[in-house]
């Protein structure tokens, strides 16, 4: 039977479980090479931090806003259900529909690539095989979430407290290593960066920092969904951007920005100096990579298939993705689907260029689901609201800003791929049509 709020599932994850699913989805294998992308854009230390600050800021500000919708609105889908509520079928299938044809199998499939591939540090493996068992790795985490939401969560919290643990002591540690210099950090800002070089280079920050919404997807199996949905979005992203500033700075007093910018796996170079692990730095870097990969993907499994389930529970979706297990209360159907969609593409695609292709293509959706809070208080001033987003109206329009500034220069700076990216989101529109019309006929 349905909920209050409409939910036909268990309300069974807690709000320390969700914490975990928020630190889970965020941190994955970004914060173990971003550090190198963005020293070879900015080559000096003060628009480094700056840059890694001003994501974690954004990311924040974003949080602290949904986190009023998701107390207001606890239903499964997360955005998803703010962007139907707020302006109607539309643009919620909109996003929908990107989830479904790009941005989830592209996500499962660049997170499991990756940790097919630093698997391989221990069990060598070849670029077929790195395809094959990304690909099983896909449908374990399927299996996972199948078999019970408290199953796939006490995985997840098991593995994003060992890779969070293992971030905040390399990025500690850093401060150890052989060559670390506090010189490292000056000339601080040198003349010359431009600001749209910093904006360039914090696109790949906030990919880093991307997941700061995604627990909401989960909101109608979360207990105390008003009290707990909230605290565990903003907890789970002040715990992210307290990791990455650490681990940033400490990478940064191990290296100078130049041998920052040339060392592709950063991490790796960054263990290898610490005294205290000797010649086994390279051996825990992939460890801990192999883990926060595994974590991540479990979480983006458990987060992308609620959308599916929540498209098709509300009618916007083939009416088959909404069953719920009779034996393990999972969307059943949604998390198959998911399943199949990233083994699919992790076999015909190089997923983590894909990723980072398509990571612009979320961003209008987050910009649309920020502003359903200004469009809500004025359309629906008698919805209970047991957190407000703090800093209103001025958070939220830090971020609305951030994001309009952030797509206008991704399609001034890489009008191609961002191009793609908005016309894939605006192919959905005959989709919306075609459903539309078929449900009319079947009426």
């Amino acid at each position: 039977m349905a909920d209050q709020w409409g939910e036909r599932m268990p309300r069974s994850v807690s709000l320390l479980q969700t914490v975990a699913v928020s630190v889970g989805v965020a941190i994955g294998s970004g914060i173990f090479r971003v550090p190198a992308t963005v020293a070879a854009q900015l080559a000096a230390p003060g628009p480094m931090l700056v840059c890694w600050v001003l994501g974690g800021i954004v990311a924040l500000c974003g949080t602290l806003t949904v986190a009023e919708l998701a107390g207001a609105l606890p239903r499964s889908g997360g955005i998803f259900a703010y962007l139907l509520e707020a302006y109607g079928p539309l643009p919620a299938f909109l996003f929908g529909w990107t989830e479904l044809v790009v941005i989830r199998a592209a996500a499962l499939g660049a997170i499991a690539t990756i940790f097919a591939e630093y698997l391989g540090y221990f069990v060598p493996l070849t670029a077929v095989q790195v395809r094959y068992t990304a690909a099983l790795a896909i449908v374990l985490i399927g299996a996972i979430n199948y078999i019970g939401v408290q199953r796939a969560v006490a995985v997840l919290s098991a593995t994003t407290a060992v890779k969070y643990a293992v971030l905040m002591a390399l990025g500690l540690l850093a401060f150890t290593a052989s060559g670390g210099s506090g010189a490292h950090f000056t000339p601080a800002w040198p003349a010359g960066v431009p600001l749209s070089l910093l904006a360039t280079a914090l696109i790949p920050v906030l990919w880093t920092y991307d997941g700061w919404a995604d627990p909401a997807t989960m909101a109608g199996e979360i207990s105390n969904p008003q009290r707990n949905l909230p605290l565990a979005l903003i907890a789970g992203a002040v715990c992210v951007m307290l990791v990455y500033l650490v681990v940033n700075v400490g990478f940064l007093y191990a290296l100078a920005p130049a041998q920052m910018a040339g060392s592709k796996l950063i991490a790796s170079t960054v263990a290898a100096r610490i005294p205290l692990l000797g010649g086994a730095g390279a051996a825990v870097v992939a460890a801990a990579v192999v883990v926060s990969a595994f974590s991540g993907l479990n979480a983006s499994m458990m987060t992308g298939s609620r959308v599916f389930y929540a498209m098709a529970d509300r009618g916007l979706f083939f009416r088959i993705a909404a069953r719920v297990s009779a034996r393990y209360n999972t969307p059943s159907v949604a998390i198959w689907l998911a399943t199949a969609l990233g083994v699919g593409y992790v076999l015909e695609n190089d997923f983590a260029q894909l990723a980072d292709k398509f990571i612009i293509g979320i961003w209008p959706f987050y910009a649309l689901t920020v502003a359903a809070v200004f469009v809500l208080r004025r359309r629906r001033p008698e919805l209970p609201r047991p957190y407000r987003v703090w800093g209103y109206p001025f958070v939220p329009a830090v971020f609305l800003l951030a994001s309009a500034l952030m797509v206008l220069n991704a399609l001034l700076t890489n009008p191609r791929d961002t191009g793609l990216t908005l016309l894939i989101i605006l192919a959905g529109i005959p989709g919306y049509g075609l459903r539309t019309y078929l449900g009319r006929r079947r009426s």
